[in-house]
């Protein structure tokens, strides 16, 4: 079981944790527990790795330390007051490790990605000890790991880092004989490389983190406690109506994260998927609604559409040129210079005519891409490329889609009568997403003309 951050943000959301948990052990399961950091902390930690280079002195870190270790005090008084000053002990230790690295980074004005990820993943350190002891204080024998006592392995991609294969029997040695008679608290985000520098796992890296140790674990379920009730038909913040989806397969539900669905982190289906493990989607707030189920098989609806996801801070590029038709290798000298400037293409698009390529990237990855593509045109090899920020890419994902004719036609009539210009069109081999490029002021009204012509916002009754 897996909570974020909202889930453990204070001690009254940290007694609703203990709760719940005591309810599934009490009747006779063995759960491991991955946590995040409290709401809002692993921002802070950002924030102070980031000012330690540019600030002229180091008086903000005492600040910064000072009201970590308040919030943590508190929210441990609340919930453990038996273990509270022996907690405090291992936090103020860590405290105290936070405060030499981030003065090391403020006294060499140098912030490495390897120094950046063993900031960031102090949330999590706080965290965990606060939770594993408020169970002790329910009864519940518990122990807190952090990722790599826990056996998560990982390569050297600071920032972004994957698991390697080892970690499996890894954590099948080290977690497993734990659950017999207590419950881990395991610090999510993080692993460690083979030399034990500590690794984060990128955005929303604790529902990856549970998906590790529950394929080592060889779970019969993963279960991710979030704010929501589950999967929605699209963000509730565009679409008021928006609807909890009941099943879901495991690549609906990649397609879905992938496209900036936040309630799950794209690479944490497949641990679950190599090990046929089903994944739950459940409210912390609400924990009596059934929530999502994630599963391998394609449960199929009367409706062909399941959910419309979207995502912002994305830029378009157009590379035209009528050199480019018949010529062979082109798209190879495009993709091996972005990817030489580490630019992540997210979607691709090419006429028939061969005389235009469309991509979408992350709009970070803009300067980069341009510096690049500036050497393709100089070699004469496109004509142009041309870039557009105010965009927004929009996934229409169902797996009744698969073989379902007249479908694109319903989204793009839909588009249309909408008013709504689509800017560049991509369809996978798979047919469960179909996905377009609006201008950015059109993104909500192309979400709510689907939601509405795929009536995402009825039960649908099988």
């Amino acid at each position: 079981m897996k909570f974020g951050g909202t889930s453990v943000a204070d001690g009254k959301c940290i007694a609703r944790v203990v709760e719940i948990l005591d309810h599934y052990h009490s009747t006779g399961n063995e759960l491991a527990v991955v946590v995040s950091a409290g709401h809002g902390v692993t921002d802070q930690l950002v924030s102070a790795a980031e000012d330690a280079v540019r600030a002229d002195d180091g008086a903000n870190l005492d600040q910064l330390v000072l009201s970590l270790r308040t919030r943590h005090s508190k929210t441990l008084e609340a919930v453990a007051p038996d273990h509270h000053d022996e907690v405090m002990q291992e936090i103020d230790a860590r405290l105290g490790n936070l405060k030499n690295i981030l003065s090391a980074v403020h006294n060499l004005r140098e912030l490495t990605p390897r120094s950046r990820d063993y900031i960031i993943s102090f949330g999590e350190r706080l965290s965990a000890p606060v939770v594993s002891a408020a169970l002790r204080q329910h009864g519940i024998p518990s122990v807190a790991l952090d990722g790599c006592e826990a056996g998560i392995l990982t390569n050297s991609e600071y920032g972004n880092a994957k698991a390697l294969p080892e970690s499996e029997t890894r954590i099948r040695s080290r977690v497993v004989p734990l659950l017999v008679d207590q419950v881990p608290v395991i610090m999510g985000f993080m692993g460690c490389t083979e030399n034990g520098s500590v690794t984060t796992l990128g955005r929303s890296g604790s529902d990856y983190s549970a998906s590790i140790i529950g394929a080592g674990m060889d779970a019969d379920e993963i279960w991710i406690w979030t704010d929501v009730d589950g999967v929605m038909t699209s963000d509730p913040r565009m679409i008021t109506d928006a609807r909890v989806i009941p099943m879901i397969s495991y690549l609906e539900a990649m397609e879905l994260s992938y496209f900036g669905a936040k309630v799950l982190h794209p690479r944490s289906i497949e641990p679950a998927m190599q090990k046929d493990i089903t994944v739950r989607v459940k409210n912390t707030f609400n924990p009596s609604h059934p929530g999502t189920c994630v599963i391998r098989r394609e449960h199929r609806e009367k409706r062909v559409v399941k959910a419309i996801s979207y995502i912002e801070k994305v830029a378009l590029i157009n590379i035209n040129g009528a050199q480019m038709i018949g010529r062979p290798g082109v798209a190879k000298t495009i993709f091996s210079a972005l990817a030489d400037n580490h630019v992540n293409v997210m979607m691709i698009s090419q006429g028939s005519s061969e005389a235009n390529i469309s991509l979408i990237i992350d709009e970070n990855h803009l300067d980069r891409a341009i510096l690049a593509l500036a050497e393709v045109v100089k070699e004469g090899i496109v004509r142009e490329v041309t870039t557009n920020r105010d965009v927004i890419a929009v996934a229409v994902v169902g797996a009744g889609m698969a073989g379902e004719t007249g479908t694109g036609g319903r989204i793009f009539s839909a588009l249309g009568t909408a008013g709504v210009n689509v800017m560049m069109i991509s369809q996978g081999s798979s047919e469960v997403n179909i996905s377009f490029v609006v201008r950015g002021e059109q993104g909500p009204c192309a979400l709510r003309a689907l939601h509405d012509e795929f009536r995402l916002s009825e039960e649908c009754h099988e």
